[in-house]
């Protein structure tokens, strides 16, 4: 079974699983369906809105295909989660995510 298969079985019995969720965000970007990757990074955050990993690799993935206000607007919803949620490391890695794209 591939990895997209294995992953959309797990969501198929917990489809609120955030690893899981996460996983089959990854797996969509690393095959360049980036559509379908933001929208299971999104669906991620709103079934499971602590899961801070989602908001930064989405911001990041955002970024890199161009879409630069979706991208800002999603490291700021993350950097409130990380504060929130304890995360000094993921929160100091987006904010420098968030100054690369103001000063690009």
């Amino acid at each position: 079974m591939d990895k997209l298969a294995l992953l959309t079985e797990i969501l198929t019995q917990s489809p609120t699983d955030a690893f899981a969720r996460y996983g089959l965000a990854m797996e969509l970007v690393s095959q360049s369906r980036i559509p379908e990757a933001l929208a299971e990074f999104t669906r991620c955050i709103a079934d499971n809105p602590d899961y801070v990993p989602a908001y930064q690799m989405s911001a990041q993935t955002l970024a890199a295909h161009g879409d630069t206000d979706a991208a800002l607007t999603r490291l700021e919803a993350g950097i409130a989660t990380a504060n929130r949620t304890n995360n000094p490391h993921a929160r100091s890695e987006m904010e420098a995510l968030r100054e690369d794209l103001f000063n690009a």
